[in-house]
């Protein structure tokens, strides 16, 4: 009689879309936005940081946040309703050499302005690509967040680029550029999906807690 082998159970998805509606944009700020009612999570990050295909990949659509081959062409905040639980906030990719100066301080007060007034923002995503050191900007951005006291999560995306056997060295020497605990990074590729369910996990995370501005 042969024996019956069970398989593995697949891990539950941490976060499995039912809901979503784009709810418009912000373009300076004290602008229209939406309503301060649920929860939200920022992204933000360098232009040409691979942040539009992340979102694609975390929220499993194709085409929920549109690939642009011109990196630093968002001048605005999008907002996205998700499963009417929360609010994700998609900022403009900041450090783009090609983007006039004036184009670039235009947009730092809107994306300064966002994140210091807020009343529901629960927590930030930044994003770096696993093949560059961080930036003069990712460092301002980082330290802006830090000063505020924003809990923060760092994403490093394109980790298909590079070997596997590369991937976790690389994560470690980011994690001491920036002072970061290695737990406090997530390793992404939009390409094979790998950290998705742990990204999702981690937003689930920050949104089963307060508002950082009310603990």
């Amino acid at each position: 009689m042969s024996e019956t082998r069970s398989q593995p159970t697949p891990a539950a998805d941490p976060l499995i879309i039912r809901h979503l509606e784009y709810l418009g944009p912000m373009a300076t700020r004290g602008g229209w936005r939406p309503e301060p009612t649920f929860p939200e999570i920022a992204f933000v990050g360098r232009s040409n940081v691979g942040k539009s295909s992340l979102l694609n990949t975390l929220m499993k659509r194709k085409a929920f946040a549109r690939v642009s081959n011109t990196p630093g062409r968002t001048r605005e905040i999008h907002f996205f309703d998700v499963n009417r639980q929360f609010v994700l906030a998609d900022l403009p990719g900041y450090g783009y050499a090609r983007i006039s100066k004036a184009r670039q301080a235009e947009w730092r007060p809107l994306i300064e302005g966002y994140l210091t007034d807020s009343p529901m923002l629960h927590g930030v995503v930044q994003l770096l690509d696993v093949r560059h050191d961080p930036t003069a900007d990712d460092y301002v951005m980082l330290d802006f967040l830090a000063e505020l006291g924003v809990p923060t999560i760092m994403a490093v995306t394109k980790v298909d680029k590079l070997k596997r056997s590369q991937v976790a060295e690389r994560i470690t020497q980011l994690a001491q550029q920036l002072g970061l605990d290695r737990d406090q990074i997530v390793a992404f590729s939009a390409q094979t999906g790998e950290g998705r369910d742990e990204l999702a996990t981690a937003l689930m995370d920050l949104l089963a807690h307060p508002a950082w501005r009310t603990r």
